[in-house]
């Protein structure tokens, strides 16, 4: 019997995955990694609905690409945060997925062994043995959804939840978002325009039905409820930054046209520190001096932060790479972070209660 050559001409293989549940039984999430986590999600929708006065922070490494690097920063910023804890909400950068213009290295999930041999199934279950351990330690984990299945793998140990600039427009990612368990930080368009993440926002607060799996891996039509905690990510655009004054009111304008609550979140690094990862304390520095001086609409920061500062390619021989340094976008190093932090908290303190008891 002949077949017509009209499926699947330019597929290689279909490899099998095991699915969410298989993974799910391989690594179980302890009920104390399961508190925490519920706990962390709870903390912040308390600050989205200004019933928690603090800011969260979302810091950590551009991409996650060692686990024990990764795992050396978790420690050090879960110190940093039980010391800043009662102004601001530190969750953990956990990015395991990057999106390529072109090509480039995707992630940790992607190509675990980072030389193009993408073991997918292994970066997955490697990716839930971090997350399993980041919540043991008792630190949130923020990261962004990028593809649409890996949140019916990795879900359950997530906290925030990014749409990045790319896909912020993209409908599957918002009837993603809207089914998310976490909050979800919708980035402005690449160009800058506010109004695709504000669109974004109202997209995905309300129900939706699409394709997706379920923990069987089966095909299947996911139905979901509407995911209210959607808020803005200004991380700027073309260029340029979009964290000023005028630039925040007039985010703010946008939100409160659209009907939705004006939370927003600056992204510290990208265009609005013109991608010069040691420009980003000065952006920080700024959100803070806009809180002191009277602004509410401003609920977080993002920094990219790793142990060593700037980055580096990835070499041939995987031994040369150098330990804790970021091999996707530049990051500040450990002793600027903590400072970034402390600094932070030491000028908010006082100001934040009296923010929102006003």
């Amino acid at each position: 019997m002949t077949t017509l050559d009209i499926d699947n001409i330019n597929v290689s293989a279909f490899d099998p995955m095991p699915s969410p549940d298989e993974i799910a039984a391989r690594l179980p999430l302890s009920a104390s990694a399961a508190g925490e986590v519920r706990r962390d999600r709870e903390v912040l929708r308390n600050i989205l609905d200004r019933r928690d006065h603090r800011l969260f922070v979302v810091v950590g490494p551009c991409s996650i690409h060692d686990p024990l690097a990764g795992l050396d920063y978790a420690r050090r910023l879960k110190a940093l945060a039980d010391a800043v804890g009662d102004t601001l909400y530190l969750v953990m950068r956990v990015y395991f997925e990057k999106p390529r213009t072109t090509t480039g290295w995707k992630g940790y999930i992607n190509d675990p062994d980072m030389d193009d041999s993408f073991h997918v199934d292994q970066g997955m279950q490697k990716a839930r043995q971090f997350l399993l351990e980041l919540a043991e330690l008792g630190l949130p984990a923020g990261t962004e959804a990028l593809d649409p299945i890996s949140p019916q793998y990795l879900g359950g140990l997530i906290s925030w939840t990014a749409i990045g600039a790319r896909t912020t427009e993209s409908q599957t990612h918002r009837e993603i978002s809207s089914g998310l368990s976490t909050p979800v930080g919708f980035k402005n368009g690449t160009n800058g325009d506010v109004g695709i993440a504000v669109n974004a926002i109202l997209s995905a607060s309300r129900p939706h039905s699409f394709l997706g799996i379920n923990g069987q891996g089966r095909t299947s039509i996911v139905r979901t409820r509407g995911n209210r905690y959607g808020h803005l990510v200004l991380r700027g655009g073309d260029g340029r930054p979009n964290y000023d004054t005028v630039s925040v009111q007039m985010a703010e304008q946008a939100l409160r046209k659209a009907g939705l609550p004006t939370n927003i979140v600056v992204d510290c690094s990208h265009a609005n520190s013109y991608k010069k990862h040691d420009l980003q304390p000065l952006v920080m520095a700024d959100v803070v001096n806009q809180v002191r001086l009277g602004n509410r609409s401003l609920v977080g920061m993002m920094v990219e932060s790793n142990i060593v500062a700037g980055n580096q390619a990835i070499p041939e021989d995987l031994d040369q790479l150098q330990y804790g340094c970021s091999v996707t976008d530049a990051c500040v190093d450990w002793p600027t972070t903590e400072k970034m932090i402390l600094d932070a908290a030491t000028l908010l303190r006082d100001v934040l209660p009296a923010r929102n008891a006003g």
